[in-house]
């Protein structure tokens, strides 16, 4: 598939589909393009998906290291859009999504985010869940306190992974997952302090756009607070739970997931 610089950045990026709504997809962190493959079959005869491997990911070019990841992935994302799409984001890449409805509403047609994982909004709701989610994401912190990666990975993966034990992973994929971690910590002062401003400006109130907030029955807590504080902000917006999923629900339950999105967007 195509490689070019978009943002100024060189990105890779995977099509899938042939339906006549042009889509854009946004993976979550860690992950990369090809993780729109399984939902695709069943969208693919409605939606034209493009999906880039975000900076850091796939074959995607290293992130830099100093630009705010979601400011880039968000830049990046724009270059993409030709006119009114279907934004579809997991996770790190739903809160792209939704900063590109903030930034660039004209190109938006709708947003479907699975699990956006902008904990400014559940922590600003519910400032009690702070010590719950702490003691949740604890194992990471202490490996990422400690330089020692592989088990801030594996504690990150108990709590955001797709249900696989750590040791039954091939020691490649162990090792690339360790050395994404930073991506991670990039992640957090758009995710824990909104650094794109979007809750703090009121920006969500302004999004035209209908969009479905997605969730596993089985994600953490926190995901559940999260999507009913965008519910509550967003003025265009649905919620859908895919039964026995969890934050890897597009992966795991592609199908289900694929089932509200065709069902969501018959009404669009």
């Amino acid at each position: 598939m195509p490689k070019a610089s978009r943002a100024g950045h060189p990105i890779y990026w995977t099509e899938f589909g042939r339906g006549r709504r042009a889509a854009l997809g946004l993976h979550c962190s860690l992950s990369h393009s090809g993780s729109w493959s399984g939902i695709m079959r069943g969208l693919g005869g409605v939606l034209h998906l493009t999906a880039p491997d975000l900076p850091g990911h796939g074959q995607s070019a290293p992130w830099d290291g100093a630009t705010e990841i979601q400011a880039l992935s968000t830049a990046i994302a724009a270059e993409f859009l030709t006119g009114p799409t279907d934004i579809i984001g997991h996770s790190f890449g739903a809160t792209v999504a939704l900063r590109l409805a903030v930034e660039h509403p004209g190109l938006v047609r709708s947003l479907i985010l699975y699990e956006p994982v902008f904990f400014a909004v559940a922590l600003a709701d519910h400032p009690q869940m702070r010590a719950r989610h702490a003691l949740e994401m604890s194992g990471y912190a202490k490996g990422i306190a400690a330089g020692d990666m592989a088990a801030a990975a594996q504690a990150f993966l108990r709590v955001w992974g797709d249900g696989r034990a750590w040791d039954d992973l091939p020691g490649a994929v162990r090792a690339g997952l360790a050395a994404q971690m930073p991506l991670i910590e990039a992640a957090g002062p758009a995710l824990y302090e909104d650094a794109g401003g979007m809750l703090a400006s009121g920006a969500l109130a302004r999004v035209a756009a209908p969009v479905l907030l997605l969730e596993g029955s089985a994600s953490p807590a926190i995901i559940t607070a999260i999507n009913e504080g965008l519910a509550a902000r967003l003025p265009q917006a649905a919620r859908a739970v895919i039964a026995g999923a969890g934050h890897m629900g597009p992966m795991t339950h592609p199908r289900q997931t694929g089932a509200e999105v065709l069902r969501f967007l018959g009404e669009t």
